[in-house]
């Protein structure tokens, strides 16, 4: 099988892309249909109306942490670390980080980072680096509230102030671990939620830890070629459970964001069923896939060219989310994390 990604490319003006969030629920969203050639652009607070009593919402309630940190070298130089996850495999408190310059950070060089002495305990084919950090788990918590900063994505052109320390955290947010948002929960307010459930709409929790690979375009021309990254999810049984009685009960299985859906899709079973589960999915959802519990998405925009587009592309379709994409230019919504989003049921 073959994916060429060049058929996954589009083109937007840049003042498209969001450089600020708006208010919880003040966003807009594309409403598209998978049976039907509709189109409908409505405020976030409309998905209330689109979703119907019985059916079940799976939000992904990760906590993005203060991830990038900075530092200087004794001749003045700056650098700059990354957290993207623990990494449990190794002795003591290790993360996969990724680093720059790179030079300065080789196999066994020790950095001070906020305070904290760290040691490069491998340097990885793909260049990033496991990173011990030789302190106990309260001093590493407490230098990230001190000196960590909002890991923003790359497309967003300033550097990360206050105002991103809520703006890039979703009201379902309640496990530390993300160093990038499950960008599609921003288009959910306190208020959205509670509607919601008032309507009878079940919600159910997952927690996916989302990486900074969520960004990685695919660079090869087989997007199957493509090695997918890897991210730390599990899945209560409580919940597991809320989404089988939905589904024994007929209604539909909206996941909010890519994340919450490769949580789904990676535990259930060949009949969409769940059970509580915890690991490290590498997920790689693309068309073609045959889908076995997410029946509706709520998404953002994404990117050209990553594995984010083929996943939407696999549930709707890649000519009915290119036109979409289309519309939505050139209506002039707001592109990408901070931007507006969409919903296909």
């Amino acid at each position: 099988m073959h994916i060429d990604i060049n058929e996954y490319d589009f083109t937007f003006p840049t003042e498209l892309i969001a450089q600020r969030a708006v208010p919880k629920g003040q966003s807009k969203i594309l409403v598209l249909s998978k049976t039907a050639d509709t189109k409908e652009i409505v405020p976030a607070h409309c998905i209330l109306e689109k979703l119907e009593k019985g059916d079940c919402l799976v939000v992904n309630n990760t906590k993005v942490i203060p991830a990038r940190l900075y530092g200087q070298k004794e001749t003045g130089g700056k650098f700059e670390v990354l957290l993207v996850r623990p990494r449990g495999d190794f002795e003591g408190l290790c993360w996969e980080v990724w680093v720059k310059p790179g030079k300065f950070f080789k196999q066994g060089a020790q950095r001070i980072i906020g305070g904290i002495v760290t040691e490069v305990k491998a340097v990885n084919e793909d260049g990033s680096r496991v990173l011990a950090f030789l302190s106990g788990h309260q001093d590493f918590e407490n230098m990230l509230d001190a000196f960590g900063k909002v890991p923003l994505p790359p497309y967003i052109d300033r550097k990360a102030d206050s105002t991103d320390e809520t703006s890039y955290q979703t009201v379902f947010a309640k496990h530390r671990g993300a160093v990038a948002a499950p960008t599609a929960s921003l288009h959910f307010s306190e208020e959205m939620m509670d509607s919601l459930k008032e309507k009878g709409v079940e919600v159910a929790e997952l927690t996916l830890h989302v990486g900074p690979g969520t960004f990685k375009p695919v660079e090869v021309e087989n997007a199957l070629d493509h090695p997918m990254h890897g991210e730390n999810y599990f899945l209560e049984q409580k919940e597991a459970d809320k989404i089988n009685r939905v589904k024994k009960a007929g209604g539909r299985i909206i996941a909010v964001g890519t994340t919450s859906t490769r949580v789904l899709e990676t535990i259930a079973d060949e009949n969409g069923f769940l059970q509580e589960a915890a690991g490290l999915t590498h997920k790689y959802i693309y068309p073609g896939y045959r889908w076995k519990v997410v029946d509706g998405l709520v998404t953002n925009f994404h990117f050209p060219k990553t594995t984010l587009l083929l996943l939407v592309a696999s549930l709707l379709g890649k000519k009915e989310l290119l036109e979409a994409y289309d519309f939505a230019i050139k209506n002039k919504m707001r592109l990408f994390s901070y931007g507006d989003g969409m919903l296909i049921v």
